[in-house]
Parts: structure tokens; sequence; C-alpha cells
């Protein structure tokens, strides 16, 4: 059975007819220390009443008793009044033979979970930290290829974060002048054709840190506040020496008459993808170069030894992002 919480002493005592969850005959089960997974169907929203931290160990995997994580196995209207869900409600919403488990089972892995303002803080400031840890990792200054620190990386985003939702006020303002909801025409419309931009407005609970970060990179680089770019990577590229001289045939069309014709050597093709060689050897029939890859260009690399060469030639990757320290 699932733990329930005892009622306080100082509180009326329960009602003869139920354990203590249920209060003055009312039909009304009060929790505390509750963490609360909303989930809205058939034009109602039910809630279930958890444990505090309980619900993102299960969905992790980390916890797999259902007792551990509720409160009472229940599905209510409200929990902070105590209401608790008509059985034709539920029945109307989730299906008329659907068994109690399986609606809080779809509750608990589908539905919002709420939880308080001190732990929504910490949550953000939690996310918040580990985006600025990535991104500092990952961007470099493009002259001297050395780390920011995050200091430096969080002022730049506060930056973004502060023009970007100026532009929005300033869009609000003028469409509240100009009249909100008219449509480009004619010329108007041909000038200003749709542009995705690179925006940032700051950091939120509902998306992954490592998502995010990759958007506050974008930022950055479209943006430069400070000058970054993405820290290059470090890869082996080996090939057969057989294949190395063979000529890459340009792509159809390439020309005026539609002829293929030859656009360097295999290795020349790769060596084209390396910003900068590290080192470059021959070892009996094996070509080796290491390497410092834009991001950018790997999958253009990857794609080429591994289609070019048909299966004598491989790309590895020694460093995901190659940054200096001071």
């Amino acid at each position: 059975m699932s733990r329930i919480n005892q009622p306080d002493p100082s509180s009326p005592p329960p009602c003869p007819h139920v354990r203590g969850a249920r209060d003055d005959c009312s039909n009304q089960i009060k929790l505390t220390n509750v963490s609360l997974v909303r989930l809205k169907k058939g034009k109602k929203r039910f809630e279930i009443a958890c444990y505090k931290n309980k619900v993102l160990e299960w969905r992790s995997g980390i916890e797999t008793d259902l007792d551990e994580v509720l409160q009472i196995p229940n599905v209510f209207l409200n929990v902070s009044k105590g209401q608790t869900a008509p059985s034709a409600d539920l029945a109307k919403a989730f299906g008329k033979d659907k068994p109690l488990n399986d609606i809080i089972l779809e509750i608990l892995n589908k539905g919002e979970l709420q939880v308080g303002e001190k732990e929504r803080s910490a949550q953000l400031d939690r996310v918040h930290n580990e985006v600025i840890s990535i991104v500092a990792s990952k961007l470099v200054d493009p002259r001297t290829k050395r780390v920011y620190t995050t200091g430096m990386i969080e002022k730049a985003l506060d930056m973004l974060s502060s023009q970007a939702h100026q532009q929005q006020g300033d869009k609000k303002n003028s469409e509240a002048g100009s009249g909100a909801g008219t449509p480009a025409t004619g010329d108007d419309a041909e000038a200003k054709p749709r542009t995705k931009e690179h925006n940032w407005t700051g950091v939120v609970t509902t998306k992954s840190a490592k998502s995010q970060a990759l958007e506050a990179m974008k930022a950055l680089i479209a943006h430069q506040p400070i000058p970054v770019t993405r820290a290059r990577m470090r890869l082996r590229i080996t090939c057969s020496t057989n294949v190395l001289k063979q000529a890459v045939k340009a792509p159809k069309g390439a020309d005026t008459e539609g002829e293929q014709k030859a656009s360097g050597t295999v290795k020349d093709k790769i060596l084209s993808y390396v910003e900068q060689v590290e080192t470059q050897d021959v070892m009996g029939s094996e070509w080796e170069v290491v390497g410092f890859v834009e991001p950018g260009a790997f999958k253009g690399l990857s794609d080429f030894v591994g289609n070019e060469t048909k299966g004598q030639g491989r790309v590895e990757v020694l460093d995901m992002a190659v940054t200096h320290e001071d």
C-alpha cells in the first residue's frame, strides 16, 4: 500500500469512518509536502499527489516502485482542495474500461510536474549553470583559440537576452501604433523576407540544458557580442594508400557541358577539410593525418571518406572541442 501522511495532531479528529487521510467526513484528502503532476484531458484537468523528487526519479528509471512515488493512489480534480475525481469524469476522459492504476500511470508519465517557487528557482539555477558551463567549453576566441570564463559567457548571453526582450517590446509597441495584425502586401512583403534569427531570451526549465546550450552558441556566433567561434575538433583520418591518388569527380552539372571533371585527388579533398594539420604519415599501406577541423565540416568529411573510399578509410574523433586555457 502507498504511504499516507499522518494528520496534524493539532487538527480536528478525522472522520471515524475513514482512515487518517480524510477529514471531517467531507470526502476531502489533505496532503502535505506534495509535488503535483497535472494532465489536461477531455476538457478537465486531473492531478495526482506525489512525493517530492520522486517523479523525476520515476521518469528516469531510478525509482521503479510506484508506492514510493505516490502519496496516495488516487486521481484528483484539485489536490490542494482535496477534491477527488469522480468516476464518471475519469471514464469520460480516459475510457470507461481503463483501470485506475493505468490512469495514474498515464498522468504520471505524460503530465506536467508542478513545483514550488523555491524548487523552480533552484531548478532554473541548475539548468542555467549547466548551460553556461557547456557553452564555455565549446566556444573560443577565434584569434587566440582560448576559452572564455563562464562569467564572460554569462554576461554575453545576458546582453543578448536584454536585446531580444527590448526588440520584442519595440515590436509590440510598433504593432500597437500601426495596427497589429495587418499583413504586409506588395513591395512591403517582398522587402521584408522572413529569416530565421538566432535570438536568445534566457534559460527555461522545460528544455534540456544541452539543447539550450546549442541555441545559446548559435545566438552568440550569429550576433557576436564578444568574438566567438566553435572550438575545433581534433580528428584522425586514415585511408588506404591505393585510393589516395584517385581522382574525385565533380558533381553532375558542375560545368556547362554537363560533363564530370576531376576536382583533385581523394587526398586533396580530405586535406581541404582539415584546417590545420598536426601530423601526417604513411605506415605500411595506410596514410594517416591528424588535424583540426571545424565542427560544421565534420559531417561532410565523414560522409566523403565513407563514400569515396568504399570502406578503406575512417574518421576518428580524438577531441570534441580543442581549447587553450590560460
